[in-house]
């Protein structure tokens, strides 16, 4: 059954794809990355349909199907994997955290990836069980990049929605002075969210920490601040 599906998935990928959309696809990635080039609605109708052959499987199973998804280091498969995993958050468990956390570690090499992943299974994921929160926090500990931006996009959906404001100024803290630019860009985004339901509590944070916090972090915190708030954080 896992063999078939999967080959079968891979089949229907390389049937839709296209030159053009992989290689436009590319100029988004500083890092290499590889593509069929199948655009990505396509691809969540290909992962749709595909999930009803297998949602009535137990749950590991699905998590080992999407695990050979993610092994091949292909951005549509990877889409693929984040959609089915999503899938099954009303069965999620404490225990998934594992599964997840060696999802990130092993498997995700852009950003891409990490930010589907995260956004929505790990941040679902968080939001059913916030005592692993304290784990988020260690990720930004991490020689990964990947895990390191991780622990703070996992917040994105949930800051949305006002949850999580000092777990995200933490991570925030943790990850202040990280020099890569895609690390910078994660906390910086989970602050843009979670200005939307806490505006005064994050625009205080960003002036206490402007002096230290990296430009890239910095215009992303302040991305969807009315005007004259983003022109005061702005200022030297």
């Amino acid at each position: 059954m896992s063999s078939e599906i999967i080959l079968t998935i891979r089949k229907e990928l390389e049937k839709n794809a296209d030159k053009s959309t992989r290689e436009s696809g590319t100029h988004f990635f500083k890092e290499e990355v590889h593509l069929y080039g199948v655009k990505s609605a396509l691809v969540g109708k290909i992962a749709a349909q595909h999930f009803k052959s297998i949602k009535s499987l137990p749950k590991s199973e699905v998590f080992a199907l999407c695990a050979e998804l993610f092994q091949s280091d292909i951005m549509e498969e990877s889409f693929i994997a984040c959609d089915w995993a999503y899938a099954l958050r009303a069965q999620f468990e404490a225990a998934d955290l594992s599964v997840f956390e060696g999802w990130v570690s092993r498997y995700i090499h852009n950003w891409a990836a990490c930010d589907t992943l995260c956004n929505h299974t790990l941040g679902s994921f968080i939001e059913m069980y916030p005592q692993f929160l304290a784990n988020l926090k260690g990720w930004t500990q991490s020689p990964n990049r990947w895990v390191r931006r991780a622990a703070a996009v996992t917040l994105i959906l949930p800051a949305r929605k006002g949850l999580f404001l000092a777990d995200v100024f933490a991570i925030s803290d943790a990850l202040l002075l990280d020099g890569d630019d895609l690390v910078q860009k994660g906390y910086g985004w989970a602050l843009k969210e979670a200005s939307r339901m806490h505006q005064a509590q994050v625009f205080e944070y960003i002036l206490k920490h402007k002096a230290r916090m990296p430009r890239t972090a910095l215009r992303y915190a302040i991305e969807k601040m009315p005007p004259e708030l983003r022109a005061r954080a702005m200022q030297k």
